[in-house]
Order: C-alpha cells, then structure tokens, then sequence
C-alpha cells in the first residue's frame, strides 16, 4: 500500500481541515510542532488509551474527539465534541444527523462533516454485512442492531422493505420512501411489483418513528393490511413489520398486528 503526497496517512494532516490555518498535504511532524505541548500530549493519551482498551475504555466525547482529530489538527476539539453530544445526545446521535443541523454548531465545516459521515458510512456498512444474504430469521439480533444503526436516529421518516427468498435469506434491503417526522408515503403496488422483480417470496417492513416512540399509528396498522394483502394475492409472505424507534423497536407480528 502505498501513501499519496497528500499526506492522508494514520493521524496525519486530512485532505482539508476546518481549522483557519491548517493547510493541507502537511506532514505529521510538522502539524506535531505547531501544536501546544499540552495539546499533543493529550491527544497521545487518548490514542494510546484506545489502542489499549477499545471504545469501551473511552466515554462517547472521546470517541468523538478521535474522530475530530483529522479535521481540526491543530486546535482542542473536546469543546466541540462536548457541544455535539450536548445537542445530539450520543455519539450514535452525533454521525447521524443531518448535514443542515450539524452545520448550525460552530466549528464544524466541510472536514468535520466527511469524518462523521464517513464514521456513519462504516457504520451501516458493517451492520448491513451481518445480514445480507443470510437467513433473516436466524440473524434475527443482527437484523434489529443493522434496523436501528440504519434508521433510529433519522430526523424523519423512512420506510424500507426487506425482501427474501423462499429460504428466508435476505437478498434485497431498499428504501421506498421518505417523509417528514410523521408520515412517509407507502405504495403497496411499488413494494409488490419489487418484489416480483426480484422473485422475492417474503417480505419484511421497516419503518421508523423520529419522534423515537415506537407506537404504531393507525396508519401504519391499515397500511401493513393493505400491503399484506395485496401480498397474499400472489403467494408473498409479510413476516413482519418493524417500527424503529430512538432506543427499542415494535415488531407487529409479535404484538399480535400481524
């Protein structure tokens, strides 16, 4: 592997920062001298702590800090960091809010952006791996963690369907639609004509509630019979519907709606 002249390396310089006098493509050494002593000294303890210990050794604020690293290389970021968890609530909360919200806190530009996006990114990505392509009822504990990393902290609504095969295996996950923090508009033909075109024989949908109640709505309840039945019609089966609130889920076939 080798390193671009950019200087993106292991706690080097990022590609551009949100510090005013930061310049990107800087060695590490040289971002190390420009910084107070106190400041390298403190970030050195953090990393080591985390390479000792994991994320479990370190409140989400230093995790965050970690994060913010690259961004701001050369100024205290645990200010920032605290300000974030402060408004969001958790580090989880913090990745994945919106652009516009976090663009409203001071200090946070273009370079911090792409490190909490990316965070997130990873994120999903890894929690969509445990499921993908496996059976959906046996990774059960996966399904729900990938539900919640994916959608429990979206400022508004999204609905998803998860199509599977005839052993259950999970062989499509797809967004149909976006709303607003209360409603987000549903197309039982679209989610059936889907999944036709896969030949998916059994669904599962997922939505989720901003407010972070898991409640379901009376329109959520008449929409899951409509869905249902258009799916019987062509031997499609409606395993479940997951309502994904801010810290616990609703499943409807377990809570007798289904």
């Amino acid at each position: 592997m080798t390193h671009s002249s950019s200087g993106f390396q292991d706690f080097g310089l990022p590609l551009f920062s949100d510090a005013p006098s930061a310049k990107a493509g800087q060695a590490r050494k040289s971002s190390d001298a420009r910084q107070p002593s106190y400041l390298r000294d403190h970030r050195k303890r953090l990393r080591e702590r985390f390479l000792a210990g994991g994320a479990q050794a370190m409140p989400d604020y230093e995790l965050l800090e970690l994060l913010l690293f690259r961004a701001i290389p050369r100024q205290d970021v645990k200010p920032l960091a605290h300000e974030l968890i402060g408004m969001f609530g958790d580090l989880a909360g913090v990745i994945a809010a919106s652009d516009a919200r976090l663009r409203k806190v001071s200090g946070v530009g273009d370079a911090v952006l792409v490190e909490l996006k990316l965070a997130n990114a990873c994120a999903q990505r890894m929690a969509r791996a445990r499921v993908m392509n496996r059976p959906a009822i046996s990774s059960w504990a996966a399904l729900l963690d990938y539900c919640h990393t994916a959608m429990s902290h979206k400022e508004t609504e999204e609905f998803r369907v998860l199509f599977l095969d005839r052993k259950n295996t999970l062989i499509a996950d797809e967004v149909q639609g976006n709303g607003t923090v209360d409603h987000v508009p549903v197309y039982p033909r679209e989610i059936i004509r889907r999944a036709l075109e896969l030949n998916a024989t059994a669904l599962i949908l997922v939505h989720n509630h901003p407010s972070g109640d898991p409640t379901p709505s009376q329109a959520d309840i008449d929409m899951t019979g409509q869905v249902q039945r258009a799916a019987e019609c062509l031997s499609i089966s409606l395993h479940d519907h997951l309502v994904i609130g801010r810290s616990c889920e609703i499943s409807f076939r377990a809570t007798g709606l289904l």
